[in-house]
């Protein structure tokens, strides 16, 4: 074995950066991609620089990986930007400040309001059917309502 790691070639670390890249694909979720290229870099400076010691060849290899992940951490990083929408999984979110009147009378604090194409649960006073009422917050899947 010791023999084998100060004689590795080129296509040792193509073998190895291919390796990490396929593992990749079944669901490493980015951890192994850059080790993978940082393999893959080391190949070819190896092909290009066949006599280079296997101890430097080691240390391009976690000195390329750390510099790797770290750049794409980074620019990760600087590329999320806050959504245009931020309501957008927030369904119950765009009712709120609109005016709608009660599908079913609001009784024992529950009742419903159709929104759009969907019947909404509302929590709120005691009100008969057809009340206008406006929308003031949202939990979870209840709309809270107040007389409009």
């Amino acid at each position: 074995m010791w023999n084998y790691l100060q004689n590795l070639t080129y296509w040792d670390w193509l073998a190895l950066g291919t390796l990490l890249l396929i593992l990749e694909v079944f669901g490493a979720g980015g951890y192994l991609l850059w080790i993978g290229v940082a393999a893959a870099c080391v190949g070819v400076i190896t092909f290009i620089a066949p006599e280079l010691h296997w101890a430097i060849q080691f240390l391009l290899f976690g000195v390329l990986s750390i510099v790797t992940a770290v750049y794409w951490w980074r620019r990760q990083r600087s590329a999320a930007k806050p959504s245009a929408q931020p309501g957008l999984n927030q369904r119950g979110q765009e009712f709120i400040g609109r005016q709608f009147a009660l599908h079913e009378a609001i009784s024992g604090g529950r009742g419903k309001i159709r929104a759009g194409d969907s019947l909404w649960l509302v929590t709120g006073p005691d009100l008969p059917a057809g009340s206008q009422v406006r929308v003031i917050g949202q939990d979870g899947v209840l709309l809270r309502v107040e007389p409009a």
